[in-house]
């Protein structure tokens, strides 16, 4: 047997096992999370028994905690216990919920009370495969509340999307957010830098960057050069998105928005669809990440521009929660005024 023939072999037979221990991993995970959700059944069914709920939730959760853990071994915590009866509370159906996560994800959605909120960080779990790390720095850095606000504006319809489907990326507009976080870099808050020192820390932590920049994104390179009559311009950082099909031209700026960074990256762009993308390619995007933008001077600067350019701004901290939620409750009650 040749060596070809038996590397080839080898191959083959390694993608079989992988997926099917794939499909064993999914398939155990779906009957634990049906098991949970019938447990959590239980609790409650024999809970609206008892005269005394709160005696109930305190004492009858412990005994069987402990009668659990005896036989079963870990897993049976009273938290635990109390989040499976949270799951079965939450979750009228047992097959709405998704094999693609696991009990570790949902006992971070629990957490959740707004439900709209919680659906849209479970769909965009499942839809992008985020670890529980990655789904609690989302939490953490309120993606849900930053998304809302992106457009300065609220609407039914964009919260009822972002509930059921999570973040569909159909035109560019979709991607962007505003701020964007960057505090997995270290950086003290408002300190300030160059934008050759934002760059090679953003390079270095790539992979968080990428999960900042959301789904689909490739990173190609940085300091992309552009040649035009023999003078070299570069590109700060360069992606693309698989799912518009498009390079994403992204420009680092460490001051306020400027109209001469929005006509430097018109140029980019202007260079990638003519000499860059081919035919499968959709126009480029050109995005300018930017400390603070007025947002008067951002429409004039980007209005009547054929390419698509947006400017956000980029913070290096966690922003304040409650905060982003109190601005988000404003735009849509100021929506809602509107529609009445």
């Amino acid at each position: 047997m040749s060596d070809l023939i038996s590397n080839n072999m080898i191959s083959e037979i390694k993608e079989l096992l992988k997926l099917a221990r794939e499909r064993v991993a999914v398939s155990v995970n779906t009957e634990l999370l049906s098991t949970y959700w019938n447990i959590g059944e239980i609790i409650v069914k024999y809970e609206q028994k008892d005269n005394n709920k709160a005696e109930y939730g305190k004492q009858t959760l412990k005994e069987m905690s402990q009668s659990l853990t005896a036989e079963f071994g870990k897993g049976f915590s009273r938290s635990n216990l109390q989040n499976m009866r949270a799951f079965y509370l939450n979750y009228e159906k047992c097959q709405t919920v998704s094999g693609k996560l696991s009990w570790s994800h949902y006992c971070e959605l629990l957490c959740i009370s707004d439900k709209d909120k919680r659906s849209f960080y479970e769909k965009e779990a499942e839809n992008a495969g985020w670890s529980i790390r990655e789904l609690r720095r989302q939490i953490a850095t309120s993606l849900y509340e930053r998304l809302l606000l992106s457009d300065g504006k609220g609407n039914k319809e964009t919260v009822i999307a972002l509930s059921k489907k999570g973040i569909e990326m159909a035109e560019p507009s979709d991607m962007i957010k505003d701020p964007y976080v960057f505090e997995f870099l270290g950086f003290p808050e408002n300190k300030p830098m160059l934008e050759s020192d934002l760059e090679k820390a953003l390079v270095a932590q790539i992979e968080k960057f990428l999960l900042e920049l959301g789904r689909g994104f490739m990173f190609v390179g940085t300091q992309q050069r552009v040649t035009l009559n023999n003078t070299h311009y570069y590109v700060d950082m360069v992606f693309y998105n698989k799912i518009l099909h498009a390079y994403v031209l992204v420009e680092l700026k460490t001051v306020k928005l400027m109209p001469e960074a929005v006509g430097q990256l018109n140029m980019y762009l202007n260079y990638y669809a003519e000499e860059v993308n081919d035919e499968h390619d959709n126009p480029p995007i050109g995005i300018i990440l930017c400390t603070d933008k007025d947002s008067i001077a951002a429409e004039y600067a980007l209005g009547g521009l054929s390419n698509n350019i947006f400017a956000s701004r980029y913070i290096s901290y966690i922003p304040d929660k409650e905060l982003l939620i109190k601005q988000v409750e404003a735009v849509l009650e100021d929506w809602h005024n509107k529609d009445k």
